[in-house]
């Protein structure tokens, strides 16, 4: 799968998402998320809501999916 298209479908899924990601070309995927929706929950709750935008995609055209998430508040802080 395209990285464009990965990314487009977690911010057409999760409302206010910015999604970047990026491929090794050999179906790993690493996907840096920004999301307002993060904020108070856990990173497994971040991530099963990530998960939840690509739907049966992973596992099947998304081998692997390295997921980073942040709210807004913790990416700027970072210097973002």
């Amino acid at each position: 799968m395209n990285p464009n298209e990965i990314a487009a479908l977690i911010e057409q899924n999760l409302p206010g998402a910015q999604a970047d990601v990026q491929t090794d070309g050999q179906g790993h995927y690493e996907a840096t998320v920004i999301s307002p929706a993060f904020a108070g929950k856990r990173s497994l709750q971040r991530h099963q809501l990530v998960y939840g935008t690509l739907g049966e995609r992973v596992g099947r055209e998304i081998h692997a999916l390295a997921v980073k998430t942040f709210t807004p508040e913790e990416w700027r802080a970072r210097g973002q």
